[in-house]
């Protein structure tokens, strides 16, 4: 019995057989999916969004802020040369700021504590160890909470950094032209 190497190919193909004489006569592609679509068996969403903590049912340990999508901040202090974003939004009357580098370092350092925690519950009173086990959870679920919190606002960067680089690389190809240009134009002229 005689199998082929590679599956044909699918039969929509035939409805771009007339595609390179009259590129009109192709379909229109299908609209973008807007609300929610299900892939490989899960329900999924259009809508990025990131459910808070509570939605989640799971207990926050820095101070309430700001949703995702609300104001990014570049604070400079000038005084000791150095940048920090928070995440800042007006609510009731004030400025509310979630200073994510003061509390991804708290968090840190109470992981750090519950850890050594743990090793001690584990050599002096190894029944115990779940409740060290949930809170470092917590505070696992915390830190990524305050991360994932955080990739907006990285994607923003890393792409205005990569249009600052194809600006940049450009400038340098368009002076070595200027460069090269006049002094072969010079070389060339009939004398």
């Amino acid at each position: 019995m005689a199998t082929a190497t590679y599956p044909p190919p699918p039969p929509f193909y035939r409805l771009y057989k007339d595609y390179l004489q009259n590129p009109k006569s192709a379909p229109e592609p299908p609209p973008p999916i807007e609300g929610t679509y299900v892939c490989f068996g899960g329900n999924y969403t259009t809508d990025d969004v990131l459910p808070s903590l509570e939605d989640q049912g799971v207990r926050q340990l820095y101070p309430k802020g700001p949703n995702i999508g609300d104001f990014y901040i570049l604070l400079i202090d000038f005084m000791n040369c150095k940048m920090e974003f928070v995440l800042a939004c007006f609510v009731h009357g004030c400025f509310l700021v979630v200073d994510f580098k003061k509390e991804l370092r708290s968090l840190n350092r109470e992981l750090q504590l519950h850890i050594l925690e743990l090793a001690d519950v584990l050599v002096e009173r190894p029944s115990q160890y779940a409740r060290q086990v949930e809170e470092i959870s917590l505070i696992f679920k915390n830190l990524h909470h305050l991360l994932n919190s955080l990739r907006p606002h990285q994607a923003r960067a890393t792409l205005i950094h990569i249009l600052e680089l194809q600006i940049q690389r450009r400038k340098e190809a368009l002076e070595d032209i200027k460069r090269y240009v006049p002094k072969n134009i010079g070389d060339a002229a009939p004398n």
